[in-house]
């Protein structure tokens, strides 16, 4: 009897043991595997909202494995092309909601109106392309509202009267960083800077149809107002 109670608590114990081992290994192994690194695509600098971004301003950095989520880049050619939605801090990952290809494009509602100069009483100074303004209409008697019930307009591309024009094939420099005539359209929209004599939002028909019928008259102005949501920072 005793040898057999004896036999029951050595099989007990080496199962015990063996249990303990298993579960320090699987420990070990867990351990190991978190210290293990992912390359993921990080910016080298600050890159600001609306910017277009080039290989020259990425770079990989080694993140613990366990620190990663399917949410980050790890392909230069996933992030190089796209455009920036959001600021991107130096040396974050880049996660793949804050990028957009092609964001300035109006979508499936809008079209792209240049608005007439007449139409304009003020436009705020250094708006760029991907910039979101506020739009107010200026009476002829004075009295001013906000347009569009609190809405934020996209703006397409912008350009000044000494601006070159960025769809001349002669602008090899600008046109050899896209492929496509899609690109290239893309391309010159973010490219279009400077003083603004032009300026171009993407709208919806019945936005521009208010529009125009508010200052075909006359009777009243735009004023476009530069937005601070283009250049704040998401958490």
């Amino acid at each position: 009897m005793n040898r057999r109670r004896s036999l029951l608590i050595n099989v007990v114990a080496a199962l015990l043991a063996g249990l303990l081992v298993y579960g320090v290994y699987v420990l070990q192994v867990n351990q190991v595997e978190l210290q293990q690194t992912v390359q993921v695509v990080v910016p080298k600098d600050f890159i600001r909202a609306g910017q277009f971004i080039h290989a020259d301003m990425v770079e990989f950095k080694a993140i613990q494995k366990g620190s990663y989520t399917s949410s980050m880049m790890t392909e230069l050619t996933d992030v190089v092309g796209q455009e920036s939605m959001i600021p991107l801090g130096t040396q974050e990952p880049i996660l793949k909601w804050k990028l957009n290809r092609y964001h300035l494009l109006p979508n499936e509602q809008q079209a792209t109106f240049q608005i007439p100069k007449e139409y304009l009483l003020t436009v705020s100074n250094g708006i760029r392309a991907g910039d979101r303004v506020r739009m107010y209409v200026s009476g002829s008697d004075g009295s001013s509202r906000r347009l569009f019930n609190e809405k934020e307009i996209t703006v397409a591309s912008v350009k000044s009267s000494a601006n070159v024009e960025v769809d001349n094939p002669k602008n090899s420099n600008l046109l050899s960083k896209a492929q496509g005539d899609e690109q290239k359209m893309y391309t010159s929209r973010l490219e279009a800077n400077g003083a603004i004599d032009q300026i171009n939002l993407n709208l919806t028909e019945n936005e521009w149809l208010q529009i125009d019928q508010l200052c075909s008259a006359k009777k009243a102005k735009l004023v476009i107002a530069f937005s601070s949501t283009s250049i704040q920072v998401q958490e």
